[in-house]
């Protein structure tokens, strides 16, 4: 297995910490990133504990430093903000594959729903900030609190992986076997972030309605 270097921006909240936690017992090198240091740190305490028995390194820094340390960086942040954080990380991002989780949603009394965004997705508009990054969208449909279960894989979920670069995609796909046990699904090119990103409020829908922890599993395809 190649372990990548990857640090997780947004790191603190509970998709983040999920996702690294998956991360580094899969044996990637970690970094959590926010924008307190201070916090990272205490985050990537409380995953190292949780992973006594391994001897991967997850350390914890503020955003910038994060993702200057990092191979491949992830973006699980909230969109308010994104496209100001996204901007000051340019330098750090350039020429990295940077995948983003990103879900841009709004809550009213009716439930969630995926808000309009001026370049289509959250994805899209981190491609348009740092030009020179290898943005995939990916990640996207992962329950937080099935994220950080003691469950081996969430073996009942697939990670649809968008992109218009081929080799970034491919290292999107590769990461997801630390999810669910096995690759990612490439899903088509970097616009079809539009419809994945949504797709989010209907399963936050659905999971309410029934009080379960549903995930997405793409069914017809060979093993994978």
């Amino acid at each position: 297995m190649t372990a990548f270097r990857l640090s997780v921006i947004g790191g603190t909240g509970p998709q983040g910490k999920g996702l690294a936690y998956r991360f580094a017992k899969a044996g990637h090198h970690v970094v959590i990133g926010s924008r307190e240091a201070e916090r990272a740190r205490t985050t990537a305490a409380e995953i190292a504990e949780r992973l006594a028995h391994s001897h991967v390194p997850i350390t914890g820094e503020d955003n910038n430093t994060a993702a200057e340390k990092a191979d491949v960086v992830l973006l699980a942040v909230p969109f308010a903000g994104h496209a100001a954080l996204v901007e000051s990380l340019g330098a750090s991002l350039t020429g990295k594959v940077v995948i983003s989780c990103v879900n841009p949603l709004g809550f009213d009394k009716r439930g969630p729903y995926g808000l309009d965004v001026p370049d289509g997705s959250a994805a899209e508009e981190a491609q348009r900030v740092v030009p020179r990054a290898r943005v995939v969208g990916a990640f996207h449909h992962l329950s937080a609190v099935s994220l950080w279960s003691e469950a081996e894989a969430l073996d009942h979920e697939d990670v649809l992986v968008c992109g218009d670069d081929d080799d970034a995609k491919t290292t999107a796909i590769t990461l997801a076997r630390a999810i669910t046990g096995r690759d990612g699904i490439d899903a088509g090119a970097l616009r079809l972030a539009r419809q994945l990103e949504p797709l989010t409020a209907v399963l936050i829908s659905v999971n309410k309605r029934y009080r379960a922890r549903s995930g997405i599993r793409i069914s017809g395809l060979a093993e994978h």
